[in-house]
């Protein structure tokens, strides 16, 4: 837990008792602050116990200097929580649980990731990487641990966060060492309005830099290399460009699976992302190369960068290589939850039995068209179903399953089928379902954890070893 000494005899009111608002209210707590608690859902309020409760009408603004704000819950335009409506009316001002982390920890280096896609992968390898060359390291945010649950790091701690447009509306004390933006698609529209809002929301996390503070920014799309010209224009960072395929001068680059680094003018071959097999897809060299540089921006040397990168173990759901059975070859991409990052493996794979579905969001799986001929059948689950068989129309084989375990059973029954009707081949199961999970689970890791048992369920029946 982090100490947060600093804040003792404040008063916060902390919104939301999710992962980060409980950490906020015990972290605070142990520190002495006046801590009083809220939560729309009243099994969340009941599981405080005997937490003072801010009952959202009684809130003595006068006395609260700050609200400790949850990222999943609207405080903006056009539907603002009315916590929120009266903090700002108040000049109380919102910040979240990182926002604490970075006022708490100023003697720590922080590197941060942000983008629509591969936030989670990019901010895992950085973590390894620097956990491998011994660095003293943390990792969470937005991803894993919260940031007030995460290991106190004395001088010389480096924390890894990954943040969420959300997070990054609601951290006005972060001025990261290292910030790294990888990609925008569409997403989060409903929240941030329209894309404009959203590539706004991304920008916060060059709001403030710590001193010689390294910006950077992959430029393969639009937005983003938007995004890198306005950073390049701001004194207090250094911009170091990244690209996939592009070459760019005075920064690294992943070409053809290969990572370049040109930073010092001279390009130089560093790694074929070929030798890591977690890491394959035009969408996996962007995240390997923007983690290069990363940990490079920070001071790791080039041998343990590139021993990081080689011993990366992979992402949990995400194109997670669950098993291999019968030549089918069983693969966990539930984090895929919009159709951007589904398209991400429909690249990396082909031959495929493609389970998807869930809660929707906007604009479907019309973007994955074109990646239809790499199906061999999907399987629809979920909300979702009617409306992606709809876009699917004739396009492809199509069998509504409702739930994740007949799907589970009925594509890899008949990925089976066709390794044996068809001999060298080697059929790929895929749960990607472009989808939100909250549909039918907890979330999407639960979602995944399922896949895994079930995948494992099926290939002991048979006889075999998950």
């Amino acid at each position: 837990m982090i100490p947060l000494s600093a804040f003792k005899g404040q008063t916060f009111v902390v919104v939301g008792l999710g992962k980060s608002g409980t950490g906020a209210v015990h972290a605070l707590s142990a520190a002495g602050a006046k801590v009083l608690a809220w939560d729309d859902q009243p099994e969340a309020r009941a599981a405080l116990g005997s937490m003072a409760l801010a009952t959202p009408e009684a809130i003595d603004w006068a006395t609260v200097d700050a609200v400790i704000w949850s990222p999943g819950i609207a405080h903006t335009l056009p539907r603002p929580h009315p916590i929120a409506t009266a903090a700002r009316a108040a000049n109380v001002p919102l910040i979240c649980d990182v926002d604490l982390l970075a006022r708490a920890k100023p003697e720590c280096t922080f590197v941060c990731i942000t983008g629509t896609n591969g936030k989670s992968t990019t901010t895992s390898l950085i973590a390894h990487i620097l956990a491998e060359s011994g660095r003293p390291t943390a990792v969470g945010g937005n991803l894993g641990t919260p940031a007030l649950e995460m290991d106190d790091l004395g001088r010389g701690g480096i924390y890894v966060l990954e943040l969420s447009s959300y997070q990054l509306e609601l951290v006005p004390s972060l001025k990261p060492d290292v910030a790294v933006h990888l990609n925008i698609s569409p997403d989060h529209l409903d929240r941030h309005g329209n894309l404009a809002g959203y590539v706004q929301a991304k920008l916060h996390l060059f709001d403030h830099a710590a001193k010689d503070a390294v910006a950077v920014v992959v430029i393969d799309d639009p937005d983003s290399r938007a995004i890198a010209e306005l950073v390049a224009e701001r004194p207090d960072w250094r911009l170091l460009p990244v690209a996939t395929e592009a070459v760019v001068e005075r920064g690294v680059y992943a070409r053809g699976g290969h990572i370049i680094d040109a930073t010092h003018g001279t390009p130089e071959h560093i790694l074929d992302l070929a030798e890591v097999p977690v890491l394959t897809g035009r969408h996996n060299a962007q995240n390997a190369a923007a983690a290069y540089a990363a940990v490079r921006a920070v001071g790791v040397s080039l041998a343990d960068a590139v021993a990081g990168i080689r011993t990366f173990p992979g992402l949990a759901h995400r194109q997670e290589r669950v098993a291999e059975f019968r030549n089918v070859l069983y693969i966990n991409d539930s984090k895929a939850t919009n159709a951007d990052a589904t398209e991400k493996a429909l690249v990396a794979y082909d031959t495929l039995f493609w389970i998807l579905g869930g809660q929707p969001k906007a604009g479907g799986i019309e973007p994955l068209k074109r990646y239809f001929p790499r199906v061999i059948k999907a399987y629809l689950i979920g909300d979702a179903a009617n409306a992606f068989a709809a876009t699917i129309g004739t396009d492809i084989a199509i069998e509504q399953c409702g739930t994740l375990d007949v799907a589970t059973r009925l594509a890899g029954a008949e990925a089976e089928a066709f390794a044996v009707a068809h001999p060298g081949s080697r059929p790929v199961v895929m749960l990607s379902p472009a989808c939100a999970s909250w549909d039918q689970f907890k979330s999407f890791e639960h979602r995944g954890d399922v896949f895994r048992d079930l995948v494992a369920g099926r290939i002991r029946a048979a006889g075999g070893t998950p």
